[in-house]
């Protein structure tokens, strides 16, 4: 029986790992969302100007395949589905229930789109975080050693 023997990252033999399509994809959603958020925040102190920091180190860290930004990643996107799931029930307020559907204004463009809709678009977009997020490319991206120092390289 004979083992192979890990080559270093510097060998000519080595594959080196390429950064998913759909990793990229999910990156530039969340530099897009997280950038949007902070131009929206009233003053860099709120919460949500804070999480929208933090998921920017975030990709930072999965730019640097830091394998606690893989952790991060999947704790995000699983805590982002338990979230989108909750909604409905979260937004539930039986003394103001809004019955008929929800006007939306997309600049000079405005619709009228259900609940549910919106409620699924939410849901599906949170297991499509999940699916990238546990798939085997993605993991693969990363460097093997753990380290939890997602700034460092």
């Amino acid at each position: 029986m004979t083992q192979e023997i890990p080559q270093p990252d510097n060998a000519p033999d080595a594959v080196k790992p390429h950064l998913p399509k759909r990793l990229i994809a999910l990156m530039l959603f969340y530099v897009i969302a997280s950038v949007t958020g902070l131009m929206l925040a009233q003053s860099m102190s709120e919460l949500s100007a804070m999480l929208c920091i933090l998921t920017l180190m975030l990709v930072l860290g999965v730019v640097g395949r830091q394998k606690a930004a893989l952790y991060l990643l999947r704790t995000y996107s699983l805590l982002q589905l338990v979230l989108y799931s909750m909604m409905p029930i979260i937004m539930y307020d039986p003394e103001n229930l809004d019955t008929g559907p929800t006007t939306m204004d997309f600049g000079l463009f405005q619709s009228v789109v259900p609940e549910w809709l919106i409620y699924s678009v939410f849901i599906a977009l949170g297991m499509l975080q999940v699916w990238i997020s546990f798939n085997g490319k993605v993991k693969a991206w990363f460097k093997p050693r753990v380290n939890f120092n997602i700034i460092a390289s």
